[in-house]
């Protein structure tokens, strides 16, 4: 999941797998902390998650960190650069993922729907690092911080009458390395929209979006 321009109609959109016509290939599980692959590794398998959330990042060569995508379900992770992985990719919470074997998406021989539905799978990944990185050269700290908590919104959030929950079972300074924003310009934000009543903060992992047409608005710009 990259931070795409939010859907003005708050649309939320359930986890849709994938179809194919051939067998699936047994389930993959990891448990909070466990990685799936790591950068450099040879591309085998691609993954679907169908439950749990996971951190895709790189690593500079000075050790700086930058956390390139969230996987949640419905996304899928994996993709082949030059064969090889080009991120880590770890479980932030306990994981369920269907896998696809990577011929799946180079021929479509075997399963031409499979690999039709993997093709638009990756289209739409590109189209997500656009938005991701004009919103990182162009929009300020809130602008970020409110698009990230609507995307989210959007994806898995939980409504509770008028107000939307979200559960964030990455860090703040995952946040911040995802945005693109140091960890306390993260907090910061997230104390100026607790003030601002545009959400309450239940506790460190969840967020209640208190005041969702507000919390759009800033993340497109129509209000500081």
């Amino acid at each position: 999941m990259y931070v795409t321009i939010p859907n003005e109609n708050g649309t939320f959109f359930p986890f849709t797998p994938l179809v194919t016509s051939a067998p699936q290939s047994a389930e993959t599980r990891l448990k909070a902390g466990a990685y799936l692959y790591y950068e450099g590794d040879e591309v085998e398998w691609l993954y679907q998650v169908t439950s749990g959330v996971l951190r895709l990042t790189r690593l500079l060569s000075d050790g700086r960190r930058q956390v390139i995508a969230f996987g949640y379900p419905g996304d899928i992770v994996g993709f082949p650069s030059a064969n090889i992985h080009h991120t880590d990719c770890e479980a932030l919470t306990e994981v369920r993922l269907q896998p696809f074997r990577r011929s799946a998406l180079e021929s479509g021989k075997g399963d031409p729907q499979l690999h039709t539905a993997l093709l638009q799978a990756a289209l739409r990944e590109i189209s997500g690092m656009q938005d991701h990185f004009m919103m990182l050269g162009r929009k300020s700290a809130s602008e970020k911080l409110a698009s990230f908590l609507c995307v989210l919104a959007e994806r898995v959030g939980t409504k509770l009458g008028a107000y939307v929950s979200v559960t964030l079972p990455m860090s703040r300074s995952d946040i911040a390395d995802f945005l693109g924003l140091t960890t306390e310009t993260v907090s910061r934000t997230f104390t100026q929209m607790r003030k601002s009543k545009i959400i309450a903060i239940d506790n460190i992992y969840t967020v209640v979006i208190q005041r969702p047409d507000a919390l759009l608005g800033l993340s497109l710009g129509d209000c500081d």
